[in-house]
């Protein structure tokens, strides 16, 4: 397993203007944040930087940008999110030329593949890329499509992959992973996507986590690592009922669709406590106005955040 892709990795927000385009001196604060609050690595373009929403002059500049200000500080994960192979590899070595230090790639989607396909899939964009990959199990996105227990481990064995970010929501599922992969002598670091669990899936074997909510809180999940590292699992708990208070903003935003919700309510209270100058999301989505916001808001407050 290759240690430095364990610890906390929060998939990091991206910053928009109020005309839609990247604020990238807003970034930079986002990235001080995450790293002075004691992250050990950035996750970009991923579900949370709203990578889908992004062309790709938009994203070669997140890449540049967050490569300098990181300054080799924390190791910079770059999702090259595309449907096919082809299109990933392309994505993959624009981020290698800027300077990542790893790759977040899913599966195929739109395409229908079987899953001797999704493993060659992942084949190819090792075979073409020369940096470390991720395989980034979030089945929400792509149509349904679950990433196989032993297909992970034996891409591990093989050493296509160095790791998975899984955001299957599936905790049993991520638990035979666990034993699968320490059966296997522990090829893959473990990343779970499940941010109000991470005390559980730590205690069970996880490498760390990719917690959204880093964005608005990673003292608190530096702190959980912490408890959890040291084996003191009451204090851990503890910190994770605390992190799980403060997530209520997710489900305080109502009719709203789902990239309207969780990613806009991270926005909201990162600029509750000064991180962020404003919400503005990638359009089309729109930024909490009203009540959503306001709950938000009250949220942070409540917490102690602000």
């Amino acid at each position: 397993m290759d240690k430095r892709f364990t610890g906390m990795i929060p998939p990091v927000v991206t910053p928009f203007t109020a005309e839609g385009e990247v604020d990238l001196e807003a970034l930079d604060r986002v990235i001080e944040h995450l790293i002075e609050g004691g992250m050990n690595g950035l996750f970009i373009l991923g579900s949370s930087g709203e990578v889908a929403y992004l062309n790709d002059a938009q994203r070669d500049a997140v890449t540049a940008r967050t490569v300098a200000t990181a300054a080799g500080r924390v190791p910079v994960l770059v999702g090259a999110i595309e449907t096919t192979a082809k299109r990933v590899i392309d994505r993959a070595l624009r981020a290698q030329e800027l300077g990542a230090d790893a790759i977040v790639a899913a599966g195929p989607f739109y395409a229908l593949p079987s899953a001797a396909e999704v493993a060659d899939h992942f084949r190819a964009i090792h075979a073409a890329i020369d940096l470390p990959l991720f395989a980034y199990d979030v089945p929400v996105r792509l149509g349904g499509l679950k990433l196989g227990r032993d297909m992970l481990v034996e891409l591990g064995k093989e050493g296509v992959i160095v790791g998975v970010k899984d955001s299957s929501g599936d905790d049993v599922g991520f638990r035979r992973l666990v034993a699968a992969n320490e059966a296997a002598g522990h090829p893959l670091s473990l990343l779970t996507g499940h941010e109000c669990v991470v005390d559980g899936m730590l205690l069970l074997g996880a490498d760390g986590a990719v917690p959204g909510y880093g964005n608005v809180d990673p003292r608190s999940y530096a702190q959980l690592l912490e408890a959890a590292r040291a084996h003191e699992w009451d204090k851990a708990r503890e910190i994770q009922d605390r992190i799980c208070a403060g997530f209520e903003i997710v489900f305080a935003v109502k009719g709203q669709g789902a990239d309207g919700t969780g990613i806009p309510a991270f926005k909201t209270a990162m600029e509750a406590v000064g991180v962020l100058d404003n919400a503005y999301m990638a359009p089309p989505v729109k930024a909490l106005e009203g009540e959503n916001r306001q709950r938000v808001i009250d949220i942070v407050h409540a917490v102690g955040l602000a």
